[in-house]
């Protein structure tokens, strides 16, 4: 009995079956172009960020012009600790503000219609790492929205003489 005969090389695929799986392939991937679209709209909440590697969310936080002296304080978060008298809380809270693709230390909008209300001489700068990124921003309570942003930053911008430790 003689072998049977092998398959040689497979032959060239004709240009008509090449389009052929072209547009199936087009076709599949228009089926797909619906759902994928809608995936972002179906969670009407911003994504919360994953945790950062360890070490990575550092904060130094300076507290001025409160009426006692000045504050100076280091806040590391993941895990908590550093110099901060509340560090647990103000971890938290800085994890529940952090959104992707939202800046979370963004400063007010030039353009954003703020009431004149005074809310003291205070001022803070934090500055350092969070989630990633780097940090240097300003607060004060100069008007509504700035006062606004400093009540969103509580646990993190709390006077050290105020605030008993957690």
């Amino acid at each position: 009995m003689s072998p049977a005969p092998s398959p040689g090389p497979s032959p060239e695929p004709s240009p008509a079956r090449l389009r052929s799986l072209a547009a199936r392939t087009c076709l599949a991937s228009l089926a797909l172009a619906p759902v994928l679209l809608a995936l972002p709209a179906a969670s009407a909440a911003p994504m919360p960020l994953p945790l950062p590697e360890r070490d990575s969310d550092r904060l130094t936080v300076t507290i001025t012009d409160t009426g006692a002296p000045d504050g100076r304080y280091e806040l590391y978060c993941h895990p908590d600790g550093g110099t901060h008298p509340r560090a647990h809380r103000a971890c938290e809270q800085l994890d529940t503000l952090t959104r992707w693709g939202k800046d979370p230390f963004a400063p007010v909008a030039k353009d954003a219609n703020c009431t004149m209300v005074y809310g003291g001489p205070e001022r803070a700068h934090v500055f350092g790492k969070w989630a990633g990124r780097p940090v240097s921003t300003q607060f004060n309570r100069q008007n509504g929205c700035e006062i606004a942003r400093w009540n969103q930053f509580s646990e993190l911008l709390v006077s050290p003489e105020s605030a008993p430790k957690e």
